[in-house]
């Protein structure tokens, strides 16, 4: 038996910024594209891992939130402590080079953290929080 992560939920506010964060910094590629009325859930990642997508969807759209609670995720989204994804690399620092170099807001530059992994991390457009380990 073999379970795999196939899809991951991503908020995104701004989809078009998020497509160049993930598109143009990280290299992704863009897999699909749907809009449902007002909203819109695309589709991003890894060209080398076809069976591995993040999905980049409109915030706090549950049907089942009240509206205290959508102010709430809209708060923490604007603080950047709603979501996080852990990514990784074979070349931490290029890839750090690369994602800073096209304006993403960096959260931690690359360093040994005490539990044995070296990463950085960066915020995408809509506050998530996406930390990059060295593999």
């Amino acid at each position: 038996m073999s379970v795999i992560i196939q899809h991951t939920f991503l908020p995104a506010d701004d989809h078009e910024a998020s497509i160049a964060f993930y598109r143009d910094a990280l290299g992704f590629e863009v897999r699909n594209d749907v809009g449902y009325g007002t909203m819109r859930w695309v589709t991003v990642g890894p060209k080398d891992q076809p069976q591995t997508s993040i999905v980049l969807c409109p915030p706090a759209v549950d049907p089942g939130l009240t509206d205290d609670e959508r102010r709430t995720i809209v708060e923490m989204m604007a603080k950047g402590s709603y979501a996080t994804i852990v990514l990784a690399s074979d070349d931490l620092a290029e890839t750090f080079d690369r994602v800073q170099a096209t304006g993403a807001d960096v959260v931690q530059e690359p360093i040994d953290q005490d539990y044995g992994v070296r990463d950085c991390a960066f915020r995408d457009p809509a506050g998530n929080l996406v930390r990059i380990n060295q593999r």
